[in-house]
């Protein structure tokens, strides 16, 4: 079974920087397609970056473009999201995502079926 877990969130002032990682395990991450995503309370979990397993793409939401970069470490299973530049409206939990196949199905949240918990992203002003 994949299983997915967040580390890395914390508080951070805007204008600077964050790394999260999501260990992965059950699922070799050179050949598959990983996401990130994000939400806050009362709204719907927001995409947020995806690499594919042979390392094409990556794609990236309007809102993080420029400032996020997703990147990967096969040999250690590990997804890593370096967010620069944050912002106040970067708040939120940052959810590591896998979809139920290896392949990338997009940018939308039901089709991707294995999640870590969560890692919690402060951003103040």
């Amino acid at each position: 079974q994949v299983q997915l877990a967040e580390s890395g969130g914390g508080l951070v002032q805007a204008g600077g920087s964050l790394r999260v990682s999501c260990a992965v395990s059950g699922r070799s991450i050179s050949i598959s397609a990983m996401g990130w995503f994000r939400q806050v309370p009362g709204k719907e979990r927001e995409f947020v970056a995806a690499i594919i397993g042979d390392n094409a793409g990556p794609y990236y939401s309007a809102t993080v473009n420029g400032r996020f970069t997703i990147s990967k470490d096969n040999a250690r299973n590990l997804v890593y999201l370096e967010m620069n530049s944050l912002m106040p409206d970067d708040t939120a939990v940052y959810f590591c995502a896998a979809p139920s196949g290896y392949c990338y199905t997009g940018p939308t949240a039901a089709r991707y079926a294995f999640w870590g918990p969560g890692t919690q992203v402060t951003v103040s002003s």
